[in-house]
């Protein structure tokens, strides 16, 4: 399983799978959250559908820690710790925060598990067991690598949260209309929440050094980006000149 040839096979077939759901998802929209749609079949609440699609990737990479003989070296436990507090308050935090009564499809929460689980063992499978023993010496914490990687990926996980927070804030209680999210990187995007997700993963691919950080990197973008498109759209039709007016691009200040 931790093979090195069976690990690249994984993961490079998961970067190929990415570009090809990268184009499938500007044809077809994820009905959940905004874009809920009826046709994805049986649903259930919206916080559990968090907690089950999100907290496989919070145990999976412990599992893969905890079963390593790699697991008390200072480096891999530092970024181990980066990948779980992420998961952590998707898994566990997130879902309490979340308002109203949404459902989510269970299809969509199956597609998510297999997506976080096999993440997880790109990110887990090759810093504790597939890497070369010395590939992360303690030194790494102080490289430039390490350092750059993980300040963008604390000020994406800063991003994430308060768009996540601007977006729960934009009802009172009982309230389903939709409204145009303001503030933070809200002036520059449609969706600053995936643009700080988008971050954290970028970041996470650097502070790591790895092909496995680069797929989930670019997995984050394949999946995100056409929904941010999606939702940009929404507004449009929702909205018109007063969102067309704020010039926002999707997920990419400045550029898409």
């Amino acid at each position: 399983m931790f093979e090195p040839t069976f690990y690249y096979t994984v993961t490079i077939s998961m970067i190929v799978l990415a570009m090809i759901v990268f184009v499938v998802l500007h044809r077809v929209t994820a009905g959940y959250g905004m874009m809920y749609n009826r046709q994805w079949g049986p649903t259930v609440g919206n916080r559990t559908g968090w907690v089950l699609m999100e907290a496989p990737a919070f145990a999976a990479m412990l599992l893969l820690w905890l079963l390593s003989p790699r697991a008390a070296q200072p480096a891999l436990v530092v970024m181990a710790s980066l990948f779980e507090i992420h998961y952590f308050q998707r898994s566990f935090i997130f879902p309490l925060l979340i308002r109203g009564k949404s459902r989510m499809p269970l299809a969509i929460i199956a597609a998510g598990i297999i997506f976080n689980v096999i993440n997880a063992y790109m990110i887990g499978g090759w810093l504790f067991h597939t890497s070369p023993a010395d590939a992360y010496p303690a030194e790494w914490l102080e490289s430039p690598k390490f350092i750059a990687g993980t300040l963008i990926f604390l000020a994406g996980m800063a991003v994430n949260l308060r768009s996540d927070s601007i977006i729960r804030n934009l009802r009172k209680p009982g309230d389903t209309r939709h409204y145009i999210p303001r503030g933070g990187m809200y002036r520059y995007v449609t969706s600053a929440n995936y643009l700080g997700e988008l971050m954290e993963w970028t970041g996470f691919a650097i502070l790591t050094w790895s092909l496995g950080g680069v797929a989930f990197a670019i997995w984050t973008f394949a999946n995100l980006a056409p929904r941010a498109r999606s939702i940009h759209r929404r507004y449009l039709s929702e909205f018109g000149d007063e969102y067309a007016s704020l010039n926002r691009k999707y997920i990419l200040p400045f550029i898409y």
